[in-house]
């Protein structure tokens, strides 16, 4: 479909909801073409100020990784790559009129930033990622913390960072279940920050905390409702992530279903309860509330919104959706994509050309998910993960030296997206010189 206007009168307006993996790098595409030569108005909209790699989370959370090096500003990023940035939260969209409308935005003491508004729009890309599904457990919201934003990480780390202070000054002993840490949900996210936080929680300690004995007073514990860790990748890699950390002597509890989370712990379906002094949950995700109803397009029980193969919505051609927030079928009986961010990093590249076949009225083109195999990093012990193979059919089970080269490469892709290979080129230099010059983890 071409543009509703004139082209003679004004740009096509353009719309991006969310400043996550897709949408950050859809605009960035089409700011450096449509929005240089003014052939398009590219519009970003996210509730946040900086951008910082969804993957990266669980590193903030264990202090291996200080968001100012990676954190990414908007407004900069805008003025870069010639696209406009507006700080907001979507409230909800008259389709009939083309209208985007956001929600008035409030700081800390309750002032208001921005006003309630609404932005039209010619073509709408939904991007807005996911949030976490705690599926209505007790306590889980009121005391678990969740990983889904730069905010949230910050926030476990310093309660990580507090509880190991407060547990050196007391005079009192350790009582049960401090310096416990209860980790829900055994996916690649909740993996990986156990196997971080065996490693920084000791390296925090070591930095004068004598009175803590990591061997004695620490203890993880990794809570799976599945029969095994890591359920959605080969039971190979299950299999091995689950020997390397009964070796960090991390306790694993699968087929472990939670009743509810409370102030001091975990209580189990079976009666059991973990006393724990921090809880993370990693469960499990689904797409924001503002998407179960969202001007009547079609969603899923996961506020998915359900698109054609050329990710366009099923009820309205001038909307998509990209990244986590899309139900995007892969055909075959196979399922739909999964929530990663290789399938986010793919729609973004997909949806580049589309925008521009859009605009010059030429036919839109399906897109096809290509699933490259699956790599989980467990902190400086071991990466190992499976690479699939074209040329032999089948997946390769790959670990050491290679594997954690190719997951850094995921982010350097990533970054490379958003600033080019030069520039990423030297903020590596950079940051492996602050490396040398900062403490290993981060102390506040």
């Amino acid at each position: 479909m071409t543009d509703s206007r004139s082209s003679a009168s004004a740009p096509h307006r353009i719309v991006v909801v969310g400043g996550g993996a897709a949408g950050l790098e859809l605009v960035t595409r089409l700011g450096d073409t449509l929005g240089r030569d003014g052939r398009a108005e590219i519009t970003l909209v996210d509730r946040s100020r900086t951008h910082l790699w969804k993957p990266l989370l669980h590193s903030v959370a264990a202090g291996s990784l200080r968001r100012s090096q990676h954190e990414l500003n908007y407004l900069a990023q805008a003025h870069w790559h010639r696209f406009i940035y507006r700080y907001g939260c979507v409230a909800g969209i008259d389709r009939g009129a083309k209208l985007l409308q956001l929600g008035a935005m409030h700081d800390d003491e309750g002032r208001e930033i921005t006003p309630a508004t609404v932005i039209p729009y010619d073509t709408l890309v939904m991007a807005i990622g996911s949030v976490t599904n705690d599926f209505g457990i007790p306590g889980a919201r009121q005391y678990a913390v969740p990983l889904e934003s730069p905010e949230q990480a910050t926030r476990f780390n310093r309660r990580l960072v507090n509880a190991c202070l407060r547990a050196h000054a007391q005079t009192d002993a350790i009582w049960p279940g401090q310096l416990h840490v209860a980790i829900i949900g055994a996916g690649a996210t909740g993996t990986e920050l156990a196997a971080e936080l065996h490693r920084t929680v000791r390296a925090v300690i070591g930095y004068g905390l004598h009175r803590i004995n990591p061997a004695r007073d620490l203890h993880i514990v990794l809570i799976e409702a599945a029969d095994r860790i890591l359920p959605a990748l080969p039971e190979r890699i299950s299999r091995a992530t689950s020997v390397l950390l009964a070796a960090l002597g991390i306790e694993v509890r699968t087929s472990a279903r939670v009743a509810e989370v409370r102030e001091d712990g975990v209580a189990l379906a079976t009666g059991e309860f973990i006393p724990s002094e921090l809880v993370v949950w990693s469960a499990g995700v689904k797409a924001p509330e503002v998407l179960a109803d969202f001007g009547g397009l079609e969603a899923n029980r996961l506020n998915q919104l359900l698109v054609l193969p050329t990710l366009q919505t099923t009820r309205d051609p001038d909307i998509f959706a990209i990244g986590d927030c899309a139900s995007v079928a892969r055909g075959e009986g196979r399922g739909t994509v999964p929530p990663r961010a290789q399938a986010a990093h793919q729609m973004a590249a997909h949806m580049h050309p589309q925008i521009l076949r859009r605009l010059a009225g030429q036919p839109l083109r399906p897109f096809r998910y290509h699933d490259y195999g699956s790599l989980v990093a467990l902190g400086p012990y071991r990466t190992l993960g499976t690479l699939m193979s074209r040329v032999i059919g089948r997946s390769l089970f790959v670990e050491g030296v290679f594997a954690r080269l190719m997951h850094m490469s995921l982010y350097k892709r990533h970054e490379a997206a958003l600033h080019g290979s030069a520039a990423v080129f030297w903020r590596a230099v950079v940051s492996a010189i602050l490396q040398k010059l900062t403490p290993g983890v981060k102390l506040h």
